[in-house]
């Protein structure tokens, strides 16, 4: 590799680094004394999220008022107003120093977020009848809490917030079909800073609760090196298949991803080892980053931690945690098979080989190197899926456990390598509290996220719930097929200006009651957590739509590929994610409602996942060969009778409990394809020694 060609990808991966670190919450990087000031306090955040999972016992509104206060604190100090200089004042935008104007605005709005705290009892006796002090102050946080969403976030969410306060003030003056009674500015206040049916809301309380713990666990295992090992052992399983690297890069990511609520620090965590390696064994440099892209955007459906929006659909629902991961456990698991079976269909149609034995690390070795890392996560999974404890306190206690891994993991290491103990356990010590600080940076857009989406909500809840209800039915006719192809696009669409966590929020307060009612309207039985999955799956895939995706941004900036190439060849990878939702609103059975038998949720998934096989080949042009024109019908045919039995078997009269029937039917089809192609199969271009590769 030539010096200039090392340098591009040196410089491809500073950029992703970058972008990880914004994501992160790193803004601003002050020097002397000052580069404490945000660490120090998000430590002591980190600290007090621990305490009320533990020992410290406070009303949940008192929780989320000092969640939010340490938020906003963190944000103002971190972020200037500006990325680039402007209006030639340079404060605006200081990233080596924090201006003495953001330590005020800081204070301000910290103190704004915490004015439920300091006046509770009276906030209490006088809701409905706010005072003046209670309306300049409410409209204080509003204002502040907007300004703090759109330096961590972006403009796309303040923008939408502020349309809906404009709309419920001015809503008597809209055309009749979206007229509204409008609000007053005491009601207003009322509802958006003195209740928790706004700012403090359900979603924010699941961020101060449950989020922040998940996070910070997620934060110790990347500090402590649980990402490379990951990559590493998934490496040793998979690197040696056919598009081996790949497939790695699923797995890796995938495992990765189960504790990462991030798509870009997935990306920068396991692309920066698996992107190369793709490209070395002949994947061009465009379909390397978007494998890398499908693979960690969909981390997040993965259970059993499924980011912070999971954690809001358990709450919305109303149901246990452990009930959200049986419903997404089918459509992700098919959705990750279905990927490796394309990356595996695109090494086909490339002609590519695994890479060498020899150049792959050792899995018992790998294995063995990061088992101590396994024993947190077995102790989380047990908590929530064998003890059904809350996921907060299984949480909490796999922070200590890992805190305890942290701890000796560098001792031991130091000993083994017969170097001083010593400087091994400070070094613990120190990635422990750095740890903590980057949980609570991680945090910042979510807490800010869910709080901001608190307006929306807080608006919708003033009594818009019904008249959207009414809207969306007039704009999609009465019909539910049409609704829901709206309900995803303008997912897409928002989602591409905001974390998916909002997004998920937003399209859920909006949409999610009205698919129920307009398909039971239509006499459509659609579960509650069917819609709310259908939101939660169109916000995960908006971080790769282009052209603002960020994730393939990322990526592309290490294969140094063209991100708006990159991010519209990673959405033709994820295709077979969006027709998920489509099915399981309709066949419930995929996200296991009402199946109680193990061996009929194993039958679904297995037949969940041929029809993505079958709806991958026909969208990807392959299956062993390159497909004809007129296999692609056959092929979706495929897709109808794996994933949608029931409606099948509804059009040839058969009971609903016989749709199982339909399921051979399904396989036939698919057999005959590969009987149709199997002439056609490429045949090899080497006869390398398949001892040296593996051939999936």
């Amino acid at each position: 590799m030539g010096g200039t060609e090392v340098q591009e990808v040196d410089d491809g991966l500073e950029l992703a680094r970058k972008m990880a670190e914004e994501e992160e919450g790193i803004g601003r990087k002050p020097l002397g004394l000052e580069k404490w000031v945000i660490p120090f306090i998000a430590v002591t955040w980190s600290l007090f999220q621990l305490s009320i999972a533990s020992w410290l016992i406070l009303d949940s509104t008192y929780i989320r008022s000092i969640h939010l206060g340490f938020a906003l604190l963190i944000v103002f100090l971190n972020y200037p107003i500006f990325k680039k200089k402007k209006f030639g004042l340079k404060f605006l935008s200081a990233t080596d120093r924090i201006p003495v104007f953001d330590y005020i605005i800081a204070i301000i709005a910290c103190l704004s977020a915490l004015y439920l705290v300091l006046d509770f009892v009276g906030i209490t006796t006088r809701y409905g009848a706010p005072i003046q002090r209670d309306i300049v102050i409410g409209i204080l946080l509003t204002v502040l809490l907007l300004e703090a969403a759109r330096r961590v976030i972006g403009p796309a969410l303040p923008i939408i917030a502020i349309g809906f306060c404009v709309y419920a003030f001015f809503g008597p003056y809209m055309p009749d079909l979206i007229a509204f009674k409008g609000v007053s500015l005491n009601r207003f206040v009322g509802q958006m800073t003195m209740s928790t049916e706004g700012i403090y809301g359900i979603p924010l309380d699941v961020s101060a609760t449950i989020v922040f713990l998940f996070v910070l666990f997620g934060a110790m295992l990347d500090k402590a090196g649980a990402g490379r090992y990951f990559i590493q052992l998934a490496l040793s399983l998979l690197g040696g298949f056919k598009g081996g690297p790949a497939k790695a890069a699923i797995l890796g990511s995938g495992l990765t991803g189960m504790v990462s609520g991030s798509s870009i620090a997935n990306i920068v965590t396991t692309g920066t080892f698996t992107i190369p390696m793709m490209k070395k064994v002949g994947y061009p440099a465009t379909k390397a980053a978007a494998v890398e892209v499908a693979a960690s955007t969909d981390g997040q459906l993965a259970p059993p931690i499924m980011g912070a929006a999971a954690f809001i659909i358990a709450e919305y629902v109303n149901v246990p945690y452990v009930e959200v991961i049986k419903a997404a456990a089918i459509p992700a698991f098919a959705s990750y098979a279905a990927l490796f079976y394309i990356v595996h269909i695109e090494a086909s149609k490339l002609g590519l080989r695994g890479m060498a034995r020899k150049e792959l690390p050792v899995f018992f070795k790998t294995f063995l190197s990061g088992i101590h890392f396994m024993i947190p996560i077995a102790l989380l999974l047990y908590e929530l899926v064998v003890v059904r404890h809350s996921p907060e306190l299984a949480a909490f206690r796999a922070i200590w456990l890992m805190a305890i891994v942290m701890i000796f993991q560098e001792p031991i290491k130091a000993y083994i390598a017969k170097k001083p103990i010593g400087p091994a356990i400070k070094k613990a010590i120190v990635d422990i509290f750095s740890a903590f600080a980057s949980g609570a940076r991680n945090m910042v857009s979510v807490a800010l996220a869910t709080a901001a989406a608190g307006i929306i909500v807080g608006v919708v809840s003033l009594g818009l719930g019904g008249l959207i209800t009414e809207i969306i039915d007039v704009v999609s006719m009465g019909n539910i097929y049409l609704m829901l192809v709206i309900t995803a696009f303008a997912s897409l669409i928002i989602g591409m200006g905001l974390p998916t966590t909002a997004t998920y929020i937003v399209m859920a307060s909006l949409t999610a009651p009205a698919i129920v009612t307009i398909a039971a309207a239509q006499e459509w039985f659609v579960p509650l957590m069917s819609a709310h999955l259908f939101c939660f799956y169109f916000g995960i895939l908006a971080d790769d739509t282009p052209p603002v995706g960020l994730a393939a941004y990322a990526a592309a900036a290490i294969a140094k590929s063209s991100p708006i190439a990159t991010g519209i060849q990673g959405f033709m990878y994820d295709i077979r994610t969006a027709i998920l939702p489509f099915m399981f609103i309709f066949n419930s059975d995929l996200i296991l409602h009402e199946i109680r038998s193990w061996s009929q949720g194993i039958l679904i998934f297995l037949m969940a996942c041929i029809g993505n096989f079958a709806f991958a080949s026909a969208t990807q042009g392959w299956f062993v060969a390159r497909n004809r024109i007129w296999e692609i019908p056959l092929f979706l045919s495929v897709t109808i009778c794996a994933m949608r039995p029931d409606a099948i078997a509804s059009l040839i009269g058969l009971p609903h409990d016989q749709r199982y029937y339909v399921y051979p039917v399904a396989l036939i089809i698919f057999g005959i394809l590969y009987l149709m192609q199997r002439p056609r199969i490429p045949k090899e271009k080497t006869t390398t020694d398949k001892k040296a590769f593996g051939d999936f």
